[in-house]
């Protein structure tokens, strides 16, 4: 296959496919519909016009037979008078109608026998055309339900991915969030342990840390004590103060 051959085969392709996806069956049928009813009207025309020729003939046929009895009538009288000549006359005259006559019913008998075809064609197109719409009505149902049904899905597939997306960027947010609250909570033990220093000021010494540790080793023990002496019904024992803290030398009096 040559380079020219091969690109009009993908040209062609590429082009079926755009026109596939351009294409609404419904426009279609609808199209086709509209092609049969104007076909249907011409056939409907044709029955009209036959209908129309064969009145025609028959209005025809209706005047030469009146001429044809009239002359019949002179003829009759034209003997009665003894004028046979103008009899004679008459008569052929009635003999040339006949002729046509004859003829025109001929014509006549032809176009009755087509109006009738044409109608008996008509009525079977017209049977086929309005099946054809009841069909065409249906597709079209079904194929607009099932296009309601694809954006849906599309829709919900949408939906989906953008609840997937969502989902990650929680899932982070959730993650970030327990990592700085573990590391508040590190910064806060580091500071209460001393191994970190409190730029505000607020962190305490090492003296003043082991006087509070003192004093809360004192409060429990009074505690205990109140609670052994409710127990045994003896007198509690006073509580042990926690030795003051060394005054510092003033540098001044040293």
């Amino acid at each position: 296959m040559g380079l020219w051959q091969r690109f009009t085969l993908i040209f062609k392709s590429k082009a079926n496919k755009a026109l596939d996806k351009a294409e609404d069956p419904r426009e279609t049928l609808d199209y086709s519909y509209e092609k049969q009813l104007e076909l249907l009207q011409k056939v409907r025309r044709g029955v009209a016009d036959v209908a129309t020729s064969r009145k025609r003939l028959e209005l025809q046929l209706t005047a030469l037979q009146q001429q044809s009895d009239k002359l019949e009538g002179q003829a009759k009288a034209a003997l009665a008078g003894g004028r046979e000549d103008l009899a004679r006359e008459a008569l052929t005259r009635r003999s040339g109608l006949a002729t046509q006559i004859a003829d025109l019913q001929t014509q006549h008998a032809q176009l009755a026998d087509q109006e009738e075809k044409l109608v008996a064609a008509s009525q079977r197109l017209q049977a086929k055309v309005e099946a054809f719409r009841t069909k065409k009505e249906t597709i079209k149902a079904t194929y607009s339900a099932a296009e309601a049904q694809t954006k849906i899905n599309e829709a919900f597939s949408g939906i989906s991915e953008e609840l997937g997306d969502v989902g990650m960027a929680m899932q982070r947010a959730e993650d970030k969030t327990a990592q700085m609250q573990a590391r508040g909570q590190a910064i806060d033990e580091l500071l209460a342990s001393g191994a970190l220093e409190d730029s505000t000021g607020t962190s305490k010494d090492n003296i003043t840390l082991e006087l509070e540790r003192m004093a809360s080793g004192s409060d429990v023990e009074s505690q205990l004590a109140a609670l052994k002496a409710e127990v045994s019904g003896a007198p509690a024992a006073p509580a042990i103060e926690a030795p003051a803290a060394a005054p510092v030398a003033d540098e001044k009096q040293a």
